[in-house]
Protein backbone atom coordinates (compact mmCIF):
# COMPACT_ATOMS: atom_id res chain seq x y z
CA UNK A 1 0.00 0.00 0.00
CA UNK A 2 1.02 3.55 -0.68
CA UNK A 3 -0.17 6.84 0.79
CA UNK A 4 -1.09 9.60 -1.66
CA UNK A 5 -1.77 13.24 -0.80
CA UNK A 6 -4.68 14.69 -2.75
CA UNK A 7 -5.90 18.26 -2.91
CA UNK A 8 -9.66 18.43 -3.39
CA UNK A 9 -11.84 21.43 -2.73
CA UNK A 10 -8.99 23.38 -1.18
CA UNK A 11 -8.13 20.68 1.36
CA UNK A 12 -5.39 18.10 1.39
CA UNK A 13 -6.36 14.50 2.04
CA UNK A 14 -4.09 11.50 2.49
CA UNK A 15 -5.48 8.24 1.16
CA UNK A 16 -4.02 4.77 0.88
CA UNK A 17 -3.94 3.05 -2.48
CA UNK A 18 -2.43 -0.03 -4.04
CA UNK A 19 1.14 0.37 -5.22
CA UNK A 20 1.21 1.55 -8.81
CA UNK A 21 -2.22 3.21 -8.57
CA UNK A 22 -1.01 6.55 -7.25
CA UNK A 23 -1.24 8.46 -10.54
CA UNK A 24 -4.66 7.03 -11.27
CA UNK A 25 -5.97 8.12 -7.86
CA UNK A 26 -4.45 11.58 -8.35
CA UNK A 27 -6.23 11.85 -11.70
CA UNK A 28 -9.56 10.81 -10.20
CA UNK A 29 -9.13 13.32 -7.37
CA UNK A 30 -8.38 16.00 -9.95
CA UNK A 31 -11.70 15.21 -11.66
CA UNK A 32 -13.50 15.68 -8.34
CA UNK A 33 -11.62 18.91 -7.64
CA UNK A 34 -12.56 20.24 -11.08
CA UNK A 35 -16.23 19.47 -10.39
CA UNK A 36 -16.08 21.29 -7.07
CA UNK A 37 -14.29 24.25 -8.68
CA UNK A 38 -16.93 24.30 -11.42
CA UNK A 39 -19.70 24.63 -8.85
CA UNK A 40 -18.67 28.25 -8.31
CA UNK A 41 -21.10 30.12 -6.09
CA UNK A 42 -23.17 26.93 -5.66
CA UNK A 43 -20.38 25.52 -3.46
CA UNK A 44 -21.04 25.63 0.26
CA UNK A 45 -18.78 25.80 3.30
CA UNK A 46 -19.73 22.17 4.04
CA UNK A 47 -17.02 19.93 2.55
CA UNK A 48 -19.10 16.77 2.69
CA UNK A 49 -21.94 18.47 0.86
CA UNK A 50 -19.58 19.77 -1.83
CA UNK A 51 -18.13 16.29 -2.33
CA UNK A 52 -21.63 14.86 -2.46
CA UNK A 53 -22.64 17.38 -5.13
CA UNK A 54 -19.47 16.59 -7.10
CA UNK A 55 -20.31 12.87 -6.87
CA UNK A 56 -23.86 13.56 -8.06
CA UNK A 57 -22.56 15.59 -11.01
CA UNK A 58 -20.14 12.82 -11.98
CA UNK A 59 -22.86 10.18 -11.54
CA UNK A 60 -25.12 12.27 -13.79
CA UNK A 61 -22.39 12.34 -16.44
CA UNK A 62 -22.00 8.58 -16.07
CA UNK A 63 -25.76 8.10 -16.56
CA UNK A 64 -25.73 10.34 -19.63
CA UNK A 65 -22.77 8.41 -21.06
CA UNK A 66 -24.50 5.08 -20.45
CA UNK A 67 -27.72 6.32 -22.06
CA UNK A 68 -25.79 7.65 -25.06
CA UNK A 69 -23.93 4.35 -25.36
CA UNK A 70 -27.22 2.45 -25.40
CA UNK A 71 -28.76 4.70 -28.05
CA UNK A 72 -25.73 4.77 -30.36
CA UNK A 73 -23.78 1.82 -31.67
CA UNK A 74 -20.40 1.72 -29.95
CA UNK A 75 -17.25 2.64 -31.83
CA UNK A 76 -15.42 -0.65 -32.30
CA UNK A 77 -12.20 1.08 -31.19
CA UNK A 78 -13.60 2.02 -27.77
CA UNK A 79 -14.07 -0.49 -24.97
CA UNK A 80 -17.34 0.93 -23.64
CA UNK A 81 -17.64 -1.72 -20.94
CA UNK A 82 -14.22 -0.80 -19.54
CA UNK A 83 -15.10 2.90 -19.74
CA UNK A 84 -18.40 2.35 -17.93
CA UNK A 85 -16.67 0.27 -15.25
CA UNK A 86 -14.07 2.98 -14.75
CA UNK A 87 -16.71 5.69 -14.42
CA UNK A 88 -18.62 3.55 -11.98
CA UNK A 89 -15.48 3.11 -9.86
CA UNK A 90 -15.06 6.90 -9.86
CA UNK A 91 -18.64 7.37 -8.69
CA UNK A 92 -18.18 4.74 -5.96
CA UNK A 93 -14.93 6.35 -4.80
CA UNK A 94 -16.65 9.74 -4.60
CA UNK A 95 -19.52 8.29 -2.60
CA UNK A 96 -17.01 6.72 -0.21
CA UNK A 97 -15.14 10.00 0.19
CA UNK A 98 -18.38 11.88 0.85
CA UNK A 99 -19.40 9.30 3.45
CA UNK A 100 -16.01 9.52 5.15
CA UNK A 101 -16.22 13.30 5.28
CA UNK A 102 -19.74 13.19 6.63
CA UNK A 103 -18.43 10.92 9.37
CA UNK A 104 -15.64 13.41 10.13
CA UNK A 105 -18.12 16.31 10.15
CA UNK A 106 -20.49 14.58 12.56
CA UNK A 107 -17.60 13.59 14.85
CA UNK A 108 -16.49 17.24 15.14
Amino acid sequence: MSDVKLQVGGRVYTVSTANGQEDKVRGLAQMVDEKISGMGKNATSNEAKNLLFAAILLADELTDARNAAQSHPPDPGIDTDALANRLERVANALEGAASALEGEASAS
